[in-house]
């Protein structure tokens, strides 16, 4: 529950083609929320996730304007759907798209 929340609060819908701005630090602190309510360890401390997703961004500034519309509306759609928003969800979701374009091209 608190994942769809903080996802509702950081993740903007599309704009104008624009990266989505995202609270890197939101993210990584439901978590570990997350993993402390399921009386699991996180995958990862809250630090290394914040560097991993700021290291993700860093990422899809350079791919992001290079990639369809249709690839990125269809990429943040299926986050929120999931509740699972982040930039490395993000940039995870665009390089398996693109991929699955260029094995598409590539096989005809």
């Amino acid at each position: 529950m608190l994942a769809f929340f903080v996802s509702l609060t950081v993740f903007a819908p599309p704009s104008f083609g624009r990266e989505p701005k995202l609270n890197v630090e939101a993210i990584c602190r439901s978590r570990e929320n997350d993993a402390k309510m399921l009386r699991s360890t996180p995958a990862q401390s809250r630090a290394d996730c914040e560097h991993d997703e700021r290291a993700a961004k860093d990422q899809l500034d350079g791919v992001w304007p290079s990639t369809s519309a249709a690839i990125r509306n269809r990429c943040q759609s299926d986050a929120r759907a999931l509740g699972t928003t982040s930039y490395l969800d993000l940039l995870t979701c665009i390089e398996m798209k693109k991929e699955m374009q260029s094995g598409s091209k590539k096989s005809r």
